[in-house]
This record gives C-alpha cells, structure tokens and sequence, in this order.
C-alpha cells in the first residue's frame, strides 16, 4: 500500500495526538511483518498481532491502581483476584519448553538461548485472597466431554499453547483439525473427550484481510461493523467454554461497512473519507459481540479477556525499543499508552452493560482481567529471542524485540490459575 506523503501529513494535522503516534506505527507494520516473521516446526507462520507503540509521552493510566473510570472488578468469592502482586514460586513453571511439543518457535525462549532463567519463578499472588496453581488433571476431570474455543487473534494463540503445554502433562491431546493455513485448529483429549480450538477472528467481526504471506498489506480492510465473523458465530452453540479477545487489530488501516454500505475508515488517506477512527469502530465491534451473547441462550460460560499491554522501552518496536529486564516490575513502572487505554475504557464500559442484561437472560458472562498482573511482567516478552540465537556471529539480520507475545513458559501460564479460580468459584 503506497503512501502519499502530502495526503499523510494532511491527515496528521487534522488528527488528535493518540491517533498520530499510530499511524506512524501503521506505516511500518508490514515491514514489522517481514522481519519478524519465521516459521516454526508446529506452527506455520500466521500474521501476528501486530506491534504497537509504546511510549511514556503517551500514557496517563497507571493500570495497577486501576483507579476513577477504568476501575472494574473481577470479583470471585469475595476477592477481586486482578489486584496482587508477582511472589517468588521457587517450584517453577509446570512444563519446560522441552517438555512441551506445542511452543510456536517465535515464543520458544529458552531453546532461541535466552540466557535468563528468573522470568521463570514467580506466581501471581491477590491481595486479599489465596489462588491456587493450575491443577492440570483436576481441570481435566472438570472438561469431561465439553468443547472450549480461544476466540481471536495470536495473544489468542499463545494462550491456547500455554494451556496445552500444562495438560499434555496429564495427557497428550490428538491435533484432530487444522484449516488451510493453520489458523484455526482443534486438540482431543482422548480420556475425557474434552477439544480445545483456537479460532483466529482478530476483530471478532467480519473483516476482508488484504495481506501476503508475510503481513504486507495491498490495501485498507474491510471491515463490517455489523457482521458478525461467522468462523465463530457458526459453532458458537457446540462450545461450551469460550475465551473472547479482541482490540490490538484495530489500530490497522480500514474501512468501515455497515449495511454493505461505506460509513468512513480508520487512516486512509487519499480516499475521500472521513475518519471515524478506532473508538467508534471498537465500541460497534464488541457491543455487538455482547449483543450476541446476551441474545444467545447459551448454557456454557463465556469469557471476555482484556487485551494485554507491550513493554517496550527506550524507544519503539522499529526504532531499537527493547525489553531487556529480568524480573517483574514495580507498580508504576508502566503505564498504559493512549491505544491501550481507549481500548479498556471501551471494553469495560460495554462489559458493563452486558453483565447485567446476560445475568438477566440466564447467560454466563465473566470477565478475565489480565491486565494488570500482565503489566507488572515486563520480564516475560521473548525480546530479540524471538529469533533463533538472535547474537550469533553469523546472524547479520537487524535485531528487532518482541515484547507484545509472551514465553513459554513464562507469565502467561497464570492466566490459567485465575481461569480456573473463576470456573470453579462461579
């Protein structure tokens, strides 16, 4: 997608600050693509999620204190297992990444020779109450003969391998399904007759995608902000258990459908269009998302995940940001940037709303807020070692971090504690 410049910086003027900042990013994103992308051995190459900006001149949410508008609370028993803190866990992690046959290479940390090993040995710890490790066969003895789905884009994905890589512990699960490219799939468990899906829908929406192979884009999406993605809504009520995301992808250049019919875009210069920018877009999405859920009569449990924060510091994930600590932070450390923000704002005004009305309709909606335990771990990110030995002499490739997916194992495994806490508490 060529850029004209002219058009750029007309449309930069006419902008506020936020959406600025990430159009800047957009424009690189492809070749972000092009860089970062490698196969693996068990998972071909998917376009990721892409990397956003970070920066401190951007933020204005401490997330921790999760305090005024942004508050929401996931209360489960009496506690609101979101607020803690990271303790030390001297046991470790329940797998190793040689242990575990599902780590896509871009997140296999230890075998791309991270030097590092204290990442590792920390749990997330409530304030006010206790949550217990993830219990792999008592998981499993509870998901006798159900279906689960992770629902969104490749956070989604790597969540879905955490999750396999503790119960492969109790048994190895049969790749049953995979789609053309390995997008969406589908694991059994034999023993128990127990599936679980990852099925990619990055704007959870329909959306027409115009990239190759390595993320470049040919032109703006499209995006219909009242059409339902039908590679979910069609096998919604065989699922049992389902893990929504969304958010990250919205940044992306766009344009807005509704009625079939061009509403505006998000960043498309040249184009003639106005720019509704990603709030109004965002806020159709999940409200019809919710919508759907309220109005489903579904009999399982439903999960909306809150998109999880990047950790880049001195400077961004094109211009030499790096992730380089070692430990969990202190709260205050990081900030939310101006994207982040707008997209929590939206989720947790609409999930609002929609708790309500599914309480009400028999529906089972519960929000999974990983949010600020995932902010406190700056630590976590494979960095350069999303590459093979990124530092090898032989190696002449600009090194570029990656400090928005996490490793495995890493911090993303305690989001199965809180999981499981909230399905056995509910």
């Amino acid at each position: 997608m060529k850029l004209n410049l002219k058009t750029w910086w007309w449309s930069v003027r006419k902008n506020n600050q936020w959406v600025v900042k990430l159009a800047v990013a957009l424009v690189l994103v492809g070749l972000a693509f092009r860089l970062l992308s490698s196969r693996s051995n068990q998972y071909p190459n998917v376009t990721d999620t892409p990397f956003l900006e970070t920066s401190p001149a951007q933020s204005s949410l401490n997330v921790p204190g999760l305090n005024d508008q942004f508050q929401q609370k996931d209360i489960v028993g009496g506690c609101d297992i979101s607020v803690g803190n990271w303790i030390r866990n001297e046991e470790g992690p329940l797998y190793t990444n040689e242990s575990c046959n599902f780590i896509e290479s871009h997140q296999n940390c230890m075998k791309n020779g991270r030097p590092d090993t204290e990442y590792l040995y920390w749990r997330w710890k409530p304030k006010d109450c206790e949550l217990p490790q993830f219990n792999g066969q008592k998981f499993l003895d509870m998901m006798r003969n159900k279906a689960w789905a992770l629902i969104g884009d490749s956070i989604s994905r790597n969540h879905v391998q955490s999750l396999l890589c503790i119960l492969a512990k109790v048994e190895e699960p049969l790749h049953v399904y995979h789609d053309a490219d390995y997008k969406n799939r589908r694991w059994l468990f034999p023993s128990y007759n127990f599936s679980i899906s990852i099925m990619w829908s990055p704007f959870l929406a329909k959306a027409d995608i115009f990239e190759d192979y390595n993320g470049v884009s040919s032109s703006e999406i499209e995006l219909h902000l009242d059409k339902l993605d039908s590679n979910w809504t069609s096998v919604y009520q065989n699922l049992d258990y389902i893990i929504f995301s969304s958010g990250k992808w919205f940044v992306k250049s766009a344009i807005y459908y509704e009625n079939d019919t061009v509403l505006g875009c998000h960043y498309c210069p040249g184009r003639n269009l106005t720019e509704l920018g990603i709030r109004f877009a965002y806020r159709k999405v999940i409200s019809n998302v919710f919508n759907f859920i309220i109005n489903s009569n579904h009999k399982g449990m439903i999960f909306y995940r809150n998109p999880t924060p990047d950790h880049f510091e001195n400077g961004e994930w094109f211009s030499g940001g790096t992730c380089q600590r070692t430990k969990p932070a202190e709260e205050g450390d990081f900030e939310y940037n101006d994207l982040n923000r707008l997209l929590r704002e939206v989720e947790l005004d609409e999930f609002a709303n929609a708790e309500i009305k599914a309480a009400e309709a028999g529906v089972k909606l519960r929000l999974l807020d990983v949010t600020p335990l995932s902010l406190l771990r700056p630590d976590g990110h494979p960095g350069p070692y999303r590459h093979f030995h990124p530092f090898a002499k032989e190696n002449k490739e600009k090194i570029i971090n990656d400090c928005l997916h996490w490793c495995l194992p890493g911090p993303i495994d305690s989001w199965n504690d809180l999981l499981m806490d909230m399905i056995v508490k509910s």
